[in-house]
């Protein structure tokens, strides 16, 4: 069985048992919550018993790790062409066997300079990791019970130069290292300019940001900046033994290198994950995507 929709998905996942799919769309937003088969095909639609407020451009939607919590992230957007910032939340909803009820918004400061675009749970600490796109910033909710704290317990910003931006700067995905002892969040760029009539990476920061975890509070503390290797790494993915990071960069760009301009592909880099969390490059496998991205990448454990 396909889904259908005019609108636009952008992301899905599944819930702790994989008995519903559940999935964010973004234009316009929404969630809709779906079956899963006993063929692992996905199934009807289940009709949700109160309405729901999607925000504003929704764009991922997670399961909490005891399966009793969904929490969907709408981004907002920045204020642009005359038209005012639309502000971004955390809808956080009561969840069973596919239905979500009593939904609460977190959206500090009403939502205004508040961009979430991607959250990660801790594997057994009540803490949720999350990137702010629109403000190059990670910041750490708690949950107590069933209530996400209605601001972030710590932030911190994303980028190692955060007052030379050279274009559009923002991050992007996050994920706990499965030891819950770290946590990696990416710094994405890939404006141009005009070169002797070629477009070229203008700068900025293509780079993961690492953040080691108190283990009392889960405050994040910054040990490492590394470059991804690439251009707008927009997905990127820790194997499940803990050992190893692979990030997607989307497109190949040209850059500049002293007077000559060579193109960098989009690529698959691999990192070896250190015992202190620490990332180190290993080695590059070049994409040929042609005229189109390579928009969403990730593992699974056979």
């Amino acid at each position: 069985m396909a889904l259908r929709s005019r609108c636009r998905p952008a992301q899905s996942t599944t819930d702790i048992p994989s008995e519903h799919l559940l999935v964010a769309f973004s234009n316009p937003s929404g969630v809709r919550v779906y079956r899963i088969n006993a063929d692992a095909t996905p199934g009807a639609e289940v009709d949700q018993p109160e309405p729901i407020d999607p925000g504003i451009y929704a764009h991922q939607v997670r399961v909490r790790p005891d399966n009793r919590a969904v929490i969907l992230v709408t981004r907002g957007h920045d204020a642009a062409s005359g038209k005012p910032e639309e502000p971004g939340a955390l809808k956080v909803f009561a969840y069973d066997h596919g239905r979500l009820t009593k939904e609460v918004s977190v959206a500090p400061n009403g939502g205004y300079g508040f961009g979430p675009r991607h959250l990660d749970f801790h594997p057994t600490k009540p803490w949720v990791y999350l990137s702010l796109e629109r403000q190059n910033r990670l910041d750490m909710f708690e949950f107590a019970g069933d209530t996400l704290s209605a601001a972030p317990a710590f932030r911190q910003n994303t980028l190692a130069e955060p007052h030379n931006i050279r274009g559009r700067q923002i991050a992007g995905t996050v994920h706990v290292h499965p030891n819950g002892r770290f946590v990696y969040a990416v710094n994405r760029a890939s404006s141009t300019v005009e070169i002797e009539g070629e477009r070229v990476f203008a700068g900025g920061e293509n780079t993961f940001a690492v953040y080691s975890l108190d283990p009392a509070t889960g405050e994040p503390s910054l040990i490492q900046h590394v470059d991804t290797r690439g251009i707008h790494c927009r997905t990127f993915h820790i194997d499940p033994s803990g050992r190893l990071l692979v990030a997607a960069h989307i497109m190949a760009l040209l850059v500049r290198e002293g007077g000559a301009l060579r193109t960098v592909p989009a690529s698959l880099a691999l990192f070896r994950i250190d015992d202190d969390g620490r990332l180190d490059f290993v080695r590059k496998y070049d994409v040929d995507v042609g005229d189109r991205t390579m928009f969403w990448m990730g593992m699974v454990a056979l």
